[in-house]
């Protein structure tokens, strides 16, 4: 093979190739990256003191931000978790949410939204803890799938 500035043809066609093969390869990990990152918002409505829907599916370990429309003329509250985190919110002993993102309250007539990554497969589920609101029906069922 004749030499190209001091290459031959047949190596400057495989410089192409591999550059061709990594910008390719740079591609897919953006996308999946990409795919990963963040799923569709999940709108959950709350009116006669009900969410609905009252059951949403997520995948673990992905954002998923959750928006709440409280179309209710009293305020609410949407706190997701295990029984453990709904047992201190029932008994008092954690009255307020601070910054937690599965804790929100939701005033009358308004929008709120949050964005949670959920760390573990498995089923939580998400309640109001205003007095009453919970015996009268306010909860719902999120699973986390793998």
């Amino acid at each position: 093979m004749t030499p190209v500035h001091g290459r031959t043809a047949a190596a400057r066609w495989i410089g192409v190739a591999l550059a061709v093969v990594a910008l390719v390869a740079a591609g897919v990990a953006v996308a999946a990256a990409a795919g990963a990152r963040a799923t569709a918002p999940l709108e959950i409505g709350i009116r006669y003191s009900r969410f609905s829907p009252d059951r949403l599916q997520v995948p673990v370990g992905r954002p998923v931000t959750v928006v709440i429309h409280n179309d209710d003329p009293i305020d609410h509250e949407w706190i997701v978790g295990d029984e453990e985190v709904h047992a201190r919110h029932r008994d008092g002993t954690e009255a307020g949410h601070g910054d937690r993102t599965t804790e929100v309250t939701v005033p009358a007539g308004a929008v709120r939204r949050t964005t949670v990554v959920f760390d573990r497969p498995g089923t939580l589920r998400f309640v109001c803890h205003l007095p009453g609101h919970e015996a009268y029906g306010m909860a719902g069922t999120l699973v986390v799938t793998p």
